[in-house]
């Protein structure tokens, strides 16, 4: 009963985004012990769209698929979306002309706005931002409709609360907090008051759209994946809001933290910038400093890469090294 009721509340969020039977839905996420697959295999097969159960890698493979199956929808993390941006470019592909997609939800990573707004303008489809957890049954807890202003909680599956992560005090709508989940309506296994570490927060005022579930924002950070570098609080989100919002960087990033407090960020840049001249490479590199420390009040040091120098993440990205506590 619990994993119908989470496949419900996944087919509630999929006609929320404009889903009918004539979609055809790619799923990229890990299917196995994951939660994520899953869900949302069993929840668009209730609203009766074809499901292709591609699981994460194989990028070539995935490409072939979605032009085989005319994909309109995709559901994959952040970081394999910007991979996948990344090959199809190099492949010659343009995804609004040779392909059919419609929209794609995002989940299981922390992304940014800009980051948003990069994958749209490429692939030319409206992106919505997913919310789950495997100990609240997975996908489907908080889901943006087309508004794109928030994730609506399903209130009537789940008591919600933020509050301080230090001291516990609850926290009034409008205020960042950890949030904390309750389930209404799960048997096997009832959770009260679930410590998610997620930091978010509750967006005052009713939604464009009608609906009366109340809205989280975009999950701001973790209370357990913050940085902390001289003293100041840092989530790896800020400094990615501030690489995807720059034109010359591509898809990667990664940062690095050293002895005495040290951060790196290295990031992939446009192979356009690889002119000869060092003079572009020069001013980017500070720009991209200044914009940072602006940011995160931290001054990090900038190191500019080639594309396809870093890792290539296919399921959950990897953007945090800490050399600190090796």
């Amino acid at each position: 009963k619990d994993v119908d009721r989470a496949a419900d509340l996944i087919a509630r969020c999929l006609i929320m985004t404009g889903v009918k039977k004539d979609d055809v839905l790619q799923n990229m996420m890990t299917y196995g012990l994951f939660t994520g697959a899953l869900v949302m295999h069993y929840g668009a097969e209730k609203v009766g769209v074809l499901v292709i159960p591609a699981g994460p890698g194989n990028t070539k493979r995935q490409i072939a698929l979605m032009q085989d199956f005319k994909t309109t929808t995709l559901h994959l993390t952040p970081s394999y979306a910007l991979y996948l941006a990344s090959v199809m470019h190099n492949e010659g592909l343009d995804p609004k002309k040779d392909f059919f997609l419609r929209r794609a939800y995002l989940g299981s990573e922390p992304y940014s706005e800009e980051t948003r707004n990069k994958i749209e303008k490429f692939f030319g489809i409206d992106v919505y931002n997913s919310y789950g957890l495997s100990e609240m049954n997975g996908p489907g807890v908080a889901f943006e409709c087309m508004e794109k202003d928030g994730m609506h909680l399903w209130e009537d599956n789940f008591i919600m609360e933020i509050i301080d992560p230090e001291t516990g005090e609850k926290l009034p709508e409008g205020e960042k907090g950890e949030l904390v989940l309750t389930t209404l309506c799960r048997e096997a296994m009832p959770i009260l008051r679930y410590r998610t570490r997620d930091i978010v927060m509750i967006i005052p005022g009713k939604c464009k759209c009608g609906r009366t579930h109340r809205r989280i924002s975009r999950i701001i950070g973790r209370s357990d994946d913050m940085i902390i570098i001289r003293g100041v609080n840092i989530f790896p989100q800020q400094i990615e809001q501030v690489l995807m919002g720059i034109k010359a960087v591509a898809q990667n990033y990664q940062i690095v933290l050293e002895a005495y407090d040290q951060m790196t960020v290295r990031v992939e840049i446009s192979k356009d910038l690889f002119d000869g001249r060092v003079e572009h490479l020069v001013n980017l590199q500070n720009e991209i400093t200044e914009k940072l420390r602006s940011e995160i009040l931290v001054k990090p040091k900038v190191e500019l890469l080639e594309p396809g120098t870093l890792p290539i993440s296919e399921g959950k990205s990897t953007r945090v090294i800490d050399k600190r506590t090796l």
